[in-house]
């Protein structure tokens, strides 16, 4: 196995917090941290009102992106680390920072020899 890819979904989200540059930063630092990845770069796009924003962060591990969507409560994410890793606690994190009521999550393994 070559690491993991993790889907997330968020729903029930507080709208403005996924309008909130400093707060999808905030989000995406402290998964950074719990995960204990290194960022090479980074792109981040703000939506024009009601926009959401997408931001990328290249790792050194691979890469991490969201996807706000402020005028219906939702974000999605995608997280892939190319070295084992324990993943986020993704409903804390997504509650506690973006109020998500709803966390959905799936793992895929990647580079799984057939």
């Amino acid at each position: 196995m070559h690491g993991s890819e993790w889907l997330v979904d968020g729903q029930g989200c507080v709208p403005a917090k996924l309008s909130d540059r400093a707060s999808v930063i905030a989000f995406m630092d402290r998964i950074v941290i719990v995960m204990a990845l290194n960022v090479v770069s980074t792109v981040i796009h703000d939506f024009p009102d009601p926009g959401g924003i997408t931001a990328l962060y290249l790792l050194s591990e691979s890469h991490l992106t969201i996807h706000t969507f402020p005028e219906t409560g939702i974000v999605t994410l995608n997280v892939y680390c190319c070295t084992p890793r324990t993943p986020a606690p993704w409903r804390e994190l997504l509650g506690e920072l973006l109020g998500a009521q709803k966390v959905t999550v799936t793992e895929h393994p990647r580079g799984v020899a057939l």
